[in-house]
């Protein structure tokens, strides 16, 4: 009787162990990929593991369920999406440790080679945990030509959060934004060798209420890139260098209408890059650029520290006569620049290239100074087809109008907004020509 007894009582307790075990994992919120059977020695592929996890977390339904990817861990993926939508309103990815790309290409063997990593309708994702994504960009480099692969890709998502995170060495654009909104970008590195082909930072297109800050950006293209469909956009306290510089565009190619408004870029630096505030469009396009702010921008040996370009033309394309003046072009208008200072590596620090038939309009310019890297040298601006106002602007710009400085009213200072993408403030045209943000 009492070993019946025994077995009984042994057999309850291993029910209640059962069921404690079945209750937790069904109320877990966080699903580690270890878990999931990911190795994390950067040579196994661990991309299933990843997916089966994303998988669990997306059917949660608890707050804010997290994907777990741990510390002192290096885990490679081939290309894979992460796609949603998920059952909670804010899912967290959670990346402590290392994930790398294949070091061939390989790997992309019958898919896309455009994309490596991919956040597919997801809304209220937050990732961040101090982690690297590396992208192994010098296999793309130095092997293939045409479409390489971007690195992070987050398309059609909403109040999304980025941060924390290490990103290195993508085949093309590190990060790439499109049809998202309410999303802040913020404590983020970028690095990329100077030389590396089309490594742009941060690309967005089609997106709207977006933050950037507090972010370190070096690379071998634009540190931020604003294509067709960008509007309401915050850049403060970016360091940009090396790279092409902060870029609106380019738009406008082979007779496209696009368009950019609403852009702040505020507390800025540019170090070493080859551009610092670029606006770049093609001839034969249509559409606008208009009511963008720039204040409190810094440059250190910067080849063109401002450039408006109504003539670009992508290297490796040749500009034939007949694309020259063409009667339409992207309108750029309400364009303000405001406390700018530092050195420029070439001779020509103030570059204003704009269409006959266009032209650029309301381009205002206050307190600006900029003399060269080399000390003692010349400089100079280039200036055609554009309008506007210039006070206390060094070197001059000839084509602009001079005001005095009693027509131009003291600045309130620019307002950052907090990491909450919902905060982006906007842009009156109005304000813009009187120098306020």
């Amino acid at each position: 009787m009492q070993s019946l007894f025994t077995i009984l009582f042994v057999f309850w307790v291993a029910s209640c162990c059962s069921f404690r075990k079945i209750l937790t994992a069904t109320n877990t919120t966080t699903f580690n990929v270890i878990d999931y059977g990911a190795v994390g020695d950067g040579l196994t592929d661990d991309s299933q593991a990843f997916l089966k996890a994303w998988k669990d977390m997306c059917e949660a339904t608890q707050s804010t369920p997290t994907l777990e990817v741990p510390l002192e861990k290096t885990f490679m993926l081939k290309p894979l999406s992460f796609n949603g939508p998920c059952n909670s309103p804010t899912i967290h990815f959670q990346l402590e440790g290392n994930v790398v790309a294949p070091k061939n290409t390989d790997a992309w063997e019958g898919q896309s080679k455009d994309k490596w990593i991919v956040f597919i309708n997801t809304d209220g994702l937050i990732i961040d945990g101090g982690g690297q994504i590396d992208g192994q960009g010098s296999v793309w480099w130095d092997a293939c030509k045409g479409k390489l692969d971007i690195a992070l890709s987050l398309h059609n998502c909403s109040n999304l959060q980025l941060s924390g995170l290490h990103h290195l060495n993508s085949g093309r654009n590190h990060i790439s934004l499109s049809d998202c909104t309410n999303t802040s970008i913020s404590s983020i590195s970028i690095v990329a060798p100077e030389d590396s082909p089309n490594t742009d930072g941060i690309d967005i297109c089609r997106s709207t209420n977006i933050l950037i800050q507090d972010s370190n950006i070096g690379t071998g293209d634009d540190c931020i890139a604003m294509n067709d469909g960008t509007s309401y956009i915050n850049i403060t306290g970016v360091s940009c260098g090396p790279g092409h510089g902060i870029s609106v565009g380019s738009l406008g190619e082979d007779g496209a209408e696009e368009t950019v408004e609403q852009v702040i870029v505020h507390d800025c630096s540019f170090s070493g890059t080859q551009n610092g505030l670029r606006i770049k469009t093609w001839q034969g396009g249509s559409g606008y650029v208009r009511n963008i702010s720039y204040d409190q921008i810094t440059f250190a040996n910067t080849y063109n520290p401002i450039i408006i370009d109504q003539f670009y033309v992508d290297r490796g394309r040749q500009l034939y006569v007949d694309e020259g003046n063409q009667a339409s072009a992207v309108e750029i208008s309400n364009i303000t620049y405001r406390d700018v200072n530092g050195t420029s590596a070439s001779e020509t620090a103030i570059t204003l290239n704009c269409s006959m038939e266009i032209g650029c309009n309301d381009i205002i310019m206050h307190t600006i100074n900029i003399i060269s890297s080399t000390p003692g040298a010349y400089i100079n601006t280039s200036c055609n087809n554009a309008h506007g106002k210039v006070t206390s602007v060094l070197p001059s710009v000839s084509c602009l109008d001079v005001s005095g400085s009693a027509e131009v009213p003291s600045s309130p200072p620019v307002e950052v907004p907090s990491v909450t993408p919902l905060e982006v403030p906007s842009i009156s045209p109005s304000d813009e020509n009187e120098f306020y943000f």
